[in-house]
């Protein structure tokens, strides 16, 4: 470190160099430095790493009597033996490394607890009833009905979520949506391998609904491609209302509906008992629009807009869009938000950008208003 005096002030400073250190300092400083580095590699050769220096003077003039050496080790501070337990131990657990298998159901209190250590704005509950829907639903053959985890010795430390779907009935199309993923902070180096792990089908198409924006980069970095810009803030009731055309609402025991499929009655069904608003729009010409919608949060504050999570096509929303304006506009709700890449025509509203952006990866682009099935649903929002 160079000290501002007159000397090295001087405009000509190659004219007056430093003086060398004396002898006497570099002596001095060799001394310190030597002592210190015998102080801390001298103790390797003792068997006790925290032995005080006089501790291991007295092993050393005692020899290689054990006892004698147990009546020495007594005097040792406890500070130091818990001082070389703990990092005993914690170089033990750096040594067993974790391994990634399936969720069983005897693993869900462990894996309730640790979503609500990483998920600090979650209650227990909140993974509770969600885990319970997740054992309940159906989950094509093959496939893991929770997800993957990081076990150690017998505890969770990582988790990654997965929820599989059979897109419409097609065995040529199972969705999984990539959910909750969480691994503790000492076993972060570990936490690619559940990815890994989980995206390992080529012929499954992943789909991120709700990833965090900082880590856009890393999901990116995986493969995955964004499908879905943002949401459509559509105001319904502002939309002319098609001339007869009447809602209904479905309810959880539905088994038959006319003019729709099985499929589509056992989907309503199935959402109205997550909690959904299933509804059908009947024309007058017989034929019925099936949508489900779900009331909207931010912050776990309830709003007063619904999410739009199915329908067939979005152009079904748009020509049903009044008259579900004016059926929502009863019940308090002002405002039916869409994913979209941009704004939507014959549609009165906002389109907000990166809002609800969503990405996929794999052989299928998942279409836009298809969100039956997925963490929004079972979980909540």
């Amino acid at each position: 470190m160079l000290h501002m005096t007159k000397d090295n002030c001087l405009p000509n400073r190659r004219a007056c160099p430093r003086s060398p250190p004396r002898p006497v300092e570099s002596l001095g400083w060799a001394k310190a430095f030597f002592r210190r580095l015998w102080r801390s590699v001298g103790a390797s050769f003792t068997e006790l790493r925290g032995a005080t220096r006089a501790a291991r003077r007295m092993h050393h003039r005692l020899g290689s009597s054990r006892e004698k050496r147990a009546s020495v080790d007594a005097t040792v501070p406890v500070s130091s033996r818990i001082s070389q337990a703990q990092s005993s131990q914690a170089h033990d657990r750096v040594r067993a490394l974790p391994r990634c298998r399936e969720i069983g159901l005897a693993d869900l209190d462990a894996i309730a607890d640790l979503l609500t250590l990483g998920f600090a704005g979650r209650s227990r509950d909140y993974w509770v009833r969600g885990l319970q829907r997740q054992s309940e639903r159906d989950v094509p053959e093959g496939f893991p009905r929770f997800g993957y985890m990081l076990d150690h010795e017998g505890t969770a430390v990582g988790v990654l979520l997965l929820l599989y779907t059979r897109s419409n009935g097609c065995a040529a199309f199972i969705r999984c949506n990539v959910s909750s993923w969480y691994v503790d902070r000492a076993f972060r180096n570990y936490a690619p391998m559940l990815a890994m792990v989980a995206q390992r089908h080529k012929d499954v198409t992943y789909v991120n609904i709700s990833p965090a924006r900082w880590t856009w980069r890393t999901i990116e970095a995986q493969g995955f491609r964004a499908y879905c810009g943002g949401l459509f803030f559509s105001l319904p009731a502002l939309s002319r209302p098609a001339t007869g055309m009447r809602v209904e609402i479905v309810q959880q025991d539905a088994e038959v509906i006319d003019g729709l499929s099985e499929v589509d009655v056992a989907l309503l069904a199935r959402h109205a008992a997550y909690g959904c608003l299933s509804l059908v729009c009947r024309a007058t010409d017989g034929r019925a629009f099936p949508f489900v919608l779900q009331a909207m949060r931010a912050r776990r504050i309830p709003l007063r807009a619904m999410h739009l999570i199915y329908c067939h096509d979005a152009a079904d929303y748009i020509a049903c869009a009044g008259t579900i304006g004016r059926f929502l506009l009863r019940r308090g709700r002002i405002s039916v938000a869409l994913d979209a890449n941009g704004n939507l025509k014959n549609l009165v509203g906002l389109y907000r950008e990166p809002v609800g952006r969503k990405y996929f990866k794999g052989p299928q682009c998942p279409r836009l208003a298809d969100l039956s099935d997925t963490e929004l649903v079972i979980y909540g929002p």
